[in-house]
């Protein structure tokens, strides 16, 4: 079995589309693979795996028949991060705060968790948690 990718169900696809855009082309050089606005679909490779989709609420919600549950949830506690490796947290955090990241925990040493190791928390315009990571 493969495991193909994280796929990021979203309320504004658009947005998502030019975060992640922005986002993944500075800090790893990577363009999507395809953006089908019209699917409200987009995904980009990473070296040659499989990296990341993103895919629209409604759009998933159709396919799968579930448009009469409620779209939004109480506030809670994460129940998912995407955990990026970069060389650089600190510029890594200067960049995805220019696309419209905001931060949630800055840039810190975190030597309880790993020697050597440096991470930043953020939220993408959706609210999904994200880490920054280099060691």
């Amino acid at each position: 079995m493969d495991v193909l990718s994280p796929r990021l169900l979203v309320r504004d696809f658009g947005t998502a589309v030019e975060f992640y855009r922005g986002v993944l082309a500075e800090l790893f050089g990577v363009q999507p693979v395809k953006v089908v606005p019209e699917a409200s679909y987009a995904n980009w490779d990473l070296d040659g795996q499989a990296g990341l989709a993103v895919f629209s609420r409604a759009a998933i919600a159709s396919a799968v028949g579930t448009e009469s549950r409620p779209t939004t949830a109480a506030p809670s506690q994460d129940t998912t991060m995407l955990v990026f490796k970069v060389d650089d947290v600190d510029a890594a955090t200067k960049i995805l705060t220019r696309y419209g990241a905001t931060v949630v925990a800055p840039p810190q040493d975190r030597p309880q968790w790993g020697p050597g190791l440096r991470t930043a928390h953020l939220r993408d315009p959706e609210g999904t948690l994200l880490e920054l990571q280099t060691y």
